[in-house]
């Protein structure tokens, strides 16, 4: 739990179905048995916010009130394009459709240098960065076409095959992905 965080209901939020009862009393025991510190760092304070909102989504949790309320993100929109596409990896459980965050909207707003990360990230090697920048990328419609996301995608998927954190951006990715072009399918 510690680990996935609000992406432990990531198939319920990306389909919209009503997750597994025992997976939302699992994540509801995290975030009362887990609130982080008033002190405690943006990037942990949002991965909290992310579990808050992913069970308010689904008729979730009473929590404290002060914890339904956004973290700043104001760090992010200052961030150069490296430090921002770090900590978007590490807050990659926000990347899903129909986000309304501050985060999402400081991803959305940078879609060139979460590009440029991602390709750093996979120049490094580091396949779970890469792959949670490419979640992000899935749900900008300004990505540079020069990218080529789809192939780079497919290569941090055969490259980062053993690593079930790669796995499940990925998936993520696709998922995005899938429910954009049905939306797109819909609206023609």
């Amino acid at each position: 739990m510690r680990v996935l965080g609000a992406d432990t209901l990531l198939a319920s939020a990306v389909t919209g179905r009503a997750p597994d009862p025992a997976d939302v009393a699992v994540c509801d025991q995290a975030i009362r048995a887990h609130q982080p510190a008033e002190t405690a760092s943006l990037p942990s304070r949002w991965t909290h916010w992310a579990m808050v909102d992913a069970l308010s989504r689904f008729g979730g949790t009473d929590v404290r009130p002060q914890w339904r309320v956004q973290p700043p993100a104001r760090w992010l929109e200052e961030a150069s394009w490296q430090e921002l596409t770090h900590q978007l990896a590490v807050l990659g459980a926000l990347a899903l459709p129909g986000a309304d965050c501050a985060v999402a909207r400081v991803a959305a707003a940078r879609p060139v240098d979460l590009a440029r990360g991602f390709v750093r990230a996979v120049r490094r090697r580091d396949w779970r960065q890469a792959a949670a920048a490419g979640r992000w990328l899935c749900l900008s419609d300004e990505v540079p076409g020069t990218l080529g996301l789809g192939t780079g995608l497919e290569f941090v998927a055969m490259m980062g095959e053993p690593d079930p954190i790669v796995a499940l951006h990925l998936e993520a990715a696709r998922a995005i992905e899938d429910a954009g072009s049905r939306s797109g399918e819909a609206g023609t």
